[in-house]
């Protein structure tokens, strides 16, 4: 059913040229709207990848269309902020943990974005590797007065906290001194989002130990792991920079992204 109001997703799903968008839409009206094109636009499962197709795909983006790794962790780090405002408009208190690969880095890049958007972030960075890319994305969190520590806070002057700490390549469980930060996270009241794979789960098995967290939100990126179709929260999608031939070649099944939007919210599992 088409968007009973004037918005842009109206006017998508039904021109009508002589009606003018509105300058804003409810959130029901705006959810309505992506279903319906999530619908038209994919209903085909959306691609699931296992742990050596996402490292393939990686690799490939950097080899082929010649990405470079902070061209792709520029992305994926926006995607990640992106989908922070989106599903906490009104929390602006974000704790972000960051582990020492790269997936940090897209914490390190979200909690740059995170301050422009206007929101207040800390940066929780144990262990730095000694990598130029990784010392340039800590100076521009402190050259914008972010916190940048190497230990975690009081959590109780946080309202939401974004798990940056492992990402599709690893393996094993959670050491110290992560194992204990996210330990401490998941009994707090804090709104947890994860990056990619909520840390301490299986990527392509999920949660198999039990003790993995157990985020409130996903922000998957490229595509979802299959470790995605073990999760209940709200799911979101950021990869919109993925060119067709890499989608040709691995055959993947990805949902359109609305308006100039970097992510994507997947509303329903069945498409999974």
């Amino acid at each position: 059913m088409p968007c009973p109001c004037t918005c842009l997703f109206s006017i998508q799903a039904t021109p009508a040229p002589s009606q003018a968008p509105s300058s804003r839409c409810s959130k029901c009206c705006v959810s309505r709207a992506l279903s319906e094109r999530l619908g038209v636009l994919s209903r085909g499962q959306i691609t699931l990848l296992g742990q050596e197709e996402a490292i393939a795909i990686d690799e490939e983006l950097m080899s082929t269309p010649g990405f470079s790794v902070d061209q792709l962790m520029e992305l994926a780090g926006l995607s990640v902020a992106s989908a922070v405002v989106e599903a906490y408009p009104d929390l602006r208190r974000v704790l972000i943990l960051c582990g020492p690969g790269n997936n940090g880095g897209d914490g390190l890049v979200a909690a740059r974005h995170l301050y422009h958007f206007g929101y207040s972030p800390t940066v929780v960075y144990p262990k730095r590797p000694d990598k130029q890319l990784f010392v340039n994305l800590v100076t521009q969190c402190e050259q914008l007065k972010i916190p940048v520590l190497s230990e975690l806070p009081d959590l109780q002057g946080f309202e939401v906290a974004l798990d940056a700490v492992f990402g599709f390549s690893f393996k094993g469980t959670p050491r110290p001194p992560f194992a204990e930060m996210l330990k401490a996270i998941q009994i707090s009241s804090l709104k947890v989002m994860s990056v990619d794979i909520p840390s301490g789960w299986d990527v392509e098995k999920g949660d198999t130990t039990g003790d993995g967290l157990q985020p409130d939100a996903l922000i998957s990126l490229t595509a979802p792991k299959k470790a995605a179709a073990h999760f209940n929260g709200r799911h979101f999608l950021g990869g919109r920079f993925v060119p067709p031939g890499i989608v040709e070649k691995y055959k993947l099944r990805l949902p359109a992204y609305p308006g100039v939007s970097q992510i994507v919210e997947l509303l329903d599992k069945s498409e999974l």
